[in-house]
């Protein structure tokens, strides 16, 4: 990377930060993914009931299996339910974990999370339920703001997720949003955390490698 470009990514995250620390979440930049299991490690206590978010983010950086080895409750849905009863059965008890992990879709340079989901799981758990939440971001996910947030997640996150996960939306035969009401559509939840919620703390780590979608 050009020394340049080096200095403009370094300027847009720590725009990032301060913003996210303004609307008081709690935000810290590690270089990369080894650095970023680190410290979630260290916000894990052992003994500590996990709830685990969709992310392609946690499975690169190896945190889900790092996790493996430590002495917690994993609460896993995607990967410990086999039946759709107990899939959701899951999601419900993840939340009431200690902490939860997640990544999100965006976050934006005025410290704004942005999020789609399908069901409300993952989105839902950020926010009340958990006693904290922990979101790790690599600074790929860097929007200018919410409406870039919607624009990226419809063009590039949403058609690549639902192609990965097998749905039969079109999106995921054609690679383009048609906004659509198939019955496997993944895009029917949209927030956005402008602020900390009350109840709950979240913490961002931004990683500064390309991570998720």
């Amino acid at each position: 990377m050009e020394q340049w470009q080096q200095w403009f990514h370094e300027k847009q995250v720590e725009r990032t930060i301060n913003a996210l620390k303004k609307n008081n979440f709690e935000a810290v930049f590690v270089p990369d993914s080894k650095s970023a299991c680190e410290e979630v490690m260290k916000q894990i206590p052992d003994g500590a009931t996990v709830g685990v978010g969709g992310s392609v983010t946690l499975a690169q950086i190896g945190l889900l299996d790092g996790l493996g080895n430590r002495n917690v409750r994993l609460i896993w849905p995607m990967r410990q339910g086999k039946t759709q009863e107990e899939i959701l059965d899951l999601m419900r008890k993840s939340f009431s974990s200690d902490i939860f992990l997640s990544s999100t879709n965006a976050v934006t340079e005025g410290g704004k999370l942005f999020n789609v989901d399908a069901s409300g799981n993952r989105v839902g758990a950020m926010f009340i339920g958990p006693k904290k939440t922990i979101i790790i971001c690599g600074v790929n996910k860097i929007v200018k703001d919410v409406e870039a947030a919607e624009k990226k997640v419809k063009e590039w996150t949403a058609p690549q997720n639902a192609k990965r996960l097998g749905r039969k939306t079109p999106c995921a035969e054609t690679g383009v949003c048609s906004d659509c009401s198939s019955p496997d559509r993944i895009c029917n939840i949209y927030v956005a955390l402008a602020k900390k919620p009350v109840r709950t703390d979240i913490m961002v780590i931004l990683v500064g490698e390309r991570l998720g979608i």
